[in-house]
């Protein structure tokens, strides 16, 4: 972490969450944040997934940049692939505030947004004009008070889809009520038949992935894993943030939201190898949750992941984190003479068994 980064975060956490959420958005706008420039990448770092190219398999997990203010200077932070949004067909204020806090002691983030953005259309238009680089996805949902939240999917999709390289159905925020009644069998069966249908409407084809909650029983894990099999959905996302407190220190602990960081990492890392053993290594997964070093990005690759995402550990580290992850990703595969595809899944068994 350059000098520069350590006084920026330093001077961003004495302010108010989401005050200092919002001026990072607009310092990466002004070209105030130092970025790599161009992600690492190497034979070793590249990948594919779902058909998109990757140079390196670290990226950015939808809920950063929420409005798309920032796509560039993201696109030059070091990633391989960003996520934006949420976007759902209407522009939303989302929750009241206060809405975001810092569980500092517990190296996590509580939100409860929900789903709070200036709508598809506007999305759109700058994910539209953007510049050529590393794929950029669209996280997308529904209004809160949509009459029909399956249908707020796939008009996302019709509105927004030509713009972006993939599209994530996130039907696992813990923030709009009873949104993750969706992750039911009949349910989702139905929601991803709405969105896959609009996607092949679109002039190019675009990766769909599914993005599930860490909070699943067993059985709920082998139904998502059936459905995504059955709707021929292309990826799917392990985990979105969990109503789950166990172990928080903090006293922000009792705040209601979805948390996020090093707490989920475990049970979100469960998760991803349960979903990978039930669909026989079938359908690509991004892990998700808890990841703040390259040893935590190895092990969700060992629980089955094809790439990784992040977003709290920048809170708390920086966007240099980015680069330092997968210089040190690449250095690991070259030193155990290993490539991406041998270390998918070597662990997945005794990570599923935890």
């Amino acid at each position: 972490m350059t000098l520069v980064e350590k006084l920026g975060l330093a001077a961003l956490h004495r302010l108010d969450p989401e005050r200092a959420h919002d001026l990072s958005i607009m310092a990466l706008s002004a070209g105030l944040v130092p970025l790599a420039g161009s992600p690492v990448t190497s034979d070793r770092l590249r990948t594919n997934l779902a058909g998109l190219d990757l140079p390196n398999p670290i990226g950015l997990a939808a809920g950063y940049d929420k409005n798309a203010k920032a796509v560039g200077p993201l696109m030059r932070a070091g990633f391989g692939f960003i996520e934006l949004g949420a976007a759902t067909p209407r522009p939303q204020p989302g929750n009241p505030k206060p809405r975001l806090f810092r569980l500092n002691e517990d190296r996590a983030i509580i939100n409860r947004f929900g789903f709070n953005n200036e709508g598809a259309q506007a999305l759109a238009l700058r994910l539209a004009a953007r510049p050529q680089g590393i794929p950029v996805g669209l996280n997308i949902g529904a209004n809160k008070d949509s009459a029909d939240r399956a249908a707020d999917f796939a008009a996302v999709v019709e509105i927004a889809g030509a713009s972006v390289d993939f599209l994530t159905v996130n039907v696992s925020s813990p923030n709009t009520e009873k949104l993750r009644d969706l992750q039911g069998a009949a349910a989702l069966s139905a929601l991803l038949r709405g969105v896959l249908e609009a996607r092949d409407r679109l002039p190019l084809r675009r990766p769909v992935f599914l993005k599930i909650a860490p909070d699943l029983a067993d059985g709920e894990i082998a139904d998502i894993a059936g459905v995504a099999l059955e709707s021929g959905v292309d990826g799917i996302i392990a985990t979105n943030t969990t109503l789950s407190r166990e172990g928080i220190a903090s006293p922000y602990s009792e705040q209601a939201g979805g948390l996020s960081g090093h707490p989920l990492f475990e049970r979100s890392t469960v998760v991803l190898a349960k979903l990978y053993r039930a669909t026989n290594a079938a359908i690509p997964i991004i892990g998700v949750g808890g990841i703040s070093s390259v040893e935590d990005a190895w092990e969700k690759i060992r629980a089955g992941a094809s790439a990784v995402q992040i977003y709290s550990a920048i809170i708390y580290h920086g966007f240099s984190l980015v680069t330092q992850m997968a210089e040190a990703l690449d250095m690991r595969l070259r030193k155990e003479n290993i490539t991406l595809a041998d270390l998918r899944g070597s662990g997945a068994a005794a990570w599923s068994q935890r």
